[in-house]
């Protein structure tokens, strides 16, 4: 309520304005002479009479409702009012912005899979966009009946046939059920299409669809990784070993004392039958390279192998006794 030249007057305007709403209706019972009507950025405002669409302003600003609103009415067919009383018409504000509304599976979706009789459990999670784009069927259906209407009346509209839908793209697009990542963006925009097909009934339109993430069970994930891991290593003794050292780092983060300590003393059993290995081949090698003595040629050398003495004939080194 305000003053506005000297009289008594109302402040047409969105007064409980939440970025969540979508429209909201105002509430008072008429409109008086002195009135203003005010526009945010972002924002229309829609007369309405016995619920039918009378006029829309769309430029932001404050507007007087006798100079600037009632004759821009009163050349509308059907609107017939002066203002000699009050001025009973209701104002619809609609938030025109793109809206963003996170969403995801409440319950896991089952999956069918030829390995897994009960299917394979999916959770998926996304955001999807939207905004109001026929203010006609948004009246008809949906202002006709409610005071305000918020992305949280969205959301539950969606998410009440969303299951269905991914359950249908995901079949069709996901060709490995383990890969779907791969296939999220031709996945979310086939939902997009059914999603702004069952918005257009309510004056809304879907502007875009985006998959976060497609969630497995633990032990599926688990053995998924696993599976990836073998394939990138190759070799089997290599995947084991990297299996134990998993084991360790996973006991240890989880406080299992007793799974460490077994993992250890595997690790340190293989660490010596490698050093034993190793020291039989080192052995075998020494044994391999034995001192080769020189062939004898019937004749004495004249000086010690051994000293280098000089020894004339002998038969022992007189300096180291040596027997030549």
């Amino acid at each position: 309520m305000g003053l506005f030249s000297g009289q008594f007057a109302n402040v047409v305007e969105w007064e409980e304005y939440r970025d969540d709403l979508i429209f909201w209706k105002w509430s008072n019972d008429e409109i008086k002479k002195g009135s203003k009507l005010i526009i945010r950025p972002g924002q229309d405002a829609i007369f309405l009479y016995n619920g039918k669409r009378e006029g829309i302003f769309t430029e932001e600003g404050e507007f007087d409702i006798e100079s600037e609103i009632i004759p821009f009415l009163s050349t509308l067919k059907g609107f017939k009012f002066g203002f000699n009383s009050g001025l009973r018409a209701e104002v619809l504000f609609i938030n025109t912005k793109e809206f963003t509304i996170k969403w995801g599976t409440k319950q896991a979706i089952h999956m069918p899979h030829p390995n897994l009789p009960g299917g394979l459990p999916i959770r998926v999670f996304g955001t999807f966009y939207c905004k109001v784009s026929d203010y006609l069927v948004l009246i008809d259906k949906i202002a006709g009946v409610k005071q305000q209407f918020s992305i949280d009346d969205v959301k539950e509209r969606v998410v009440s046939i969303l299951d269905q839908l991914l359950m249908k793209w995901i079949v069709k697009e996901g060709k490995d059920l383990f890969n779907l990542q791969a296939n999220a963006y031709e996945i979310a925009k086939g939902i997009g299409e059914d999603l702004d097909m069952e918005l257009i009934k309510i004056g809304m339109t879907v502007t875009g669809v985006n998959i976060a993430s497609f969630n497995y069970p633990e032990e599926i994930q688990e053995m998924i990784t696993k599976v990836a891991s073998q394939s990138m290593v190759g070799d089997l003794g290599r995947y084991q070993t990297m299996s134990m050292i998993d084991g360790i780092s996973k006991g240890s983060h989880r406080g299992s004392h007793m799974a460490t300590d077994m993992a250890g003393m595997q690790v340190g059993m293989m660490m010596g039958q490698q050093m034993v290995q190793q020291m039989q081949q080192n052995q075998n090698q020494a044994g391999n390279q034995s001192y080769q003595q020189p062939q004898s040629t019937g004749t004495k050398p004249n000086f010690c192998p051994n000293c280098g003495t000089k020894i004339n004939g002998a038969n022992f080194c007189p300096n180291c006794g040596m027997k030549l």
